[in-house]
């Protein structure tokens, strides 16, 4: 069967989870060249010498005035010696980096801004992560309603499951940039975890309507086991002892599974059921189903082959859920059974 070069494209990208860096300036892998050392030895200027080196590291003009009034900043002097110019031996350690992300919101571990955040030094980059999460809570009913609405709709498979990708990106990226620029927000501790599982519910339960019990009932598994956790964590953050049960390694591959499976489940043509995979005959009433809203003379889009490795991985995203699920239980089990 020959597939269209926009669908090839479309898998592609599904299947690829771009690492997008937040910073693409040599201070993050070292310390930031000197133009200091580079100014011709006649006729320096030291103070625009200073303001080109710390400019490069980072930081702003204004950095620069109050480098020269109160010290913070780059405490760098520019003096000539025998006709050169170069750093003093006494200087103050750098601390650039930390009081100009601090003036832009993020926090005091943050790497000095690179291009990107140069080029827009006025936008709210503190803000990113819960932006990214904002996105991903309302991206749920719009992907709900493209799940069924336009009923004509012939490429609503890569669609969905393109949304789909992107948001799943977007959980990750947001947790990437709050590590990086070294910023938290209670409210976005409580939202990301949210908006992650309504995400994940949403989609299951779109595709446990559409495919009936095959995937209904690793559907009931993975929520009933959200539901199980979170009530867990909660239990225990008042007991104090939240870090008991945080997330292991077996709840991130569980995550990946789900997530990846959702995706390509996602991309199978509306018209395709589960008789086009060969060893759903031998599950009976649950091996049947799945064909979606057929309109006759109207060909969807999609790559029907995925079907049976997707419901495949969700059955394994199933199992991982339910060993990972025990793992927490069992950490928790002393102070459930009253022991500690």
């Amino acid at each position: 069967m020959k597939y269209p070069m926009n669908v090839i494209t479309c898998v592609s990208v599904l299947l690829s989870s771009p690492v997008m860096s937040s910073s693409f300036s040599p201070a993050v892998f070292g310390r930031a060249p000197s133009y200091a050392n580079k100014v011709p030895n006649k006729g320096v200027n030291n103070k625009n010498a200073e303001r080109m080196t710390l400019l490069l590291r980072g930081g702003s003009e204004d950095d620069s005035s109050n480098n020269s009034i109160n010290g913070a900043g780059v405490a760098l002097s520019a003096v000539s010696n025998g006709g050169e110019v170069e750093e003093t031996a006494d200087v103050i350690p750098s601390t650039t980096s930390s009081s100009s992300t601090k003036a832009k919101g993020v926090g005091p571990n943050a790497p000095p801004p690179g291009l990107i955040r140069r080029l827009f030094p006025k936008f709210p980059w503190h803000e990113l992560p819960n932006y990214l999460t904002y996105v991903r809570c309302i991206s749920i009913p719009i992907f709900l309603g493209l799940s069924y609405y336009p009923t004509i709709m012939p490429n609503r498979a890569p669609v969905l499951s393109l949304l789909f990708a992107l948001a799943s990106v977007t959980d990750w990226f947001d947790g990437f940039l709050a590590r990086r620029w070294d910023v938290t927000s209670p409210f976005g501790a409580f939202l990301d975890p949210v908006a992650d599982k309504l995400m994940v519910s949403t989609a299951l339960i779109v595709l446990a309507g559409r495919y009936g019990g095959i995937c209904a009932i690793p559907t009931a598994i993975i929520m009933a086991r959200e539901v199980g956790v979170s009530a867990l964590r909660e239990w225990m953050a008042q007991r104090g002892a939240r870090d008991s049960v945080k997330v292991g390694m077996q709840g991130k591959v569980k995550t990946a599974l789900t997530m990846v499976s959702i995706t390509l489940m996602l991309l199978v043509p509306e018209g395709v059921g589960l008789e086009s995979v060969g060893w759903t005959k031998y599950l009976g009433v649950l091996g049947v189903g799945g064909a979606g809203n057929v309109v006759e003379g109207v060909v969807n889009d999609g790559v029907a082959s995925v079907l049976g490795p997707s419901l495949i991985m969700l059955f394994a995203s199933a199992f991982v859920t339910i060993t990972s699920g025990s793992v927490y239980f069992r950490a928790a089990a002393p102070a459930l059974m009253g022991k500690e």
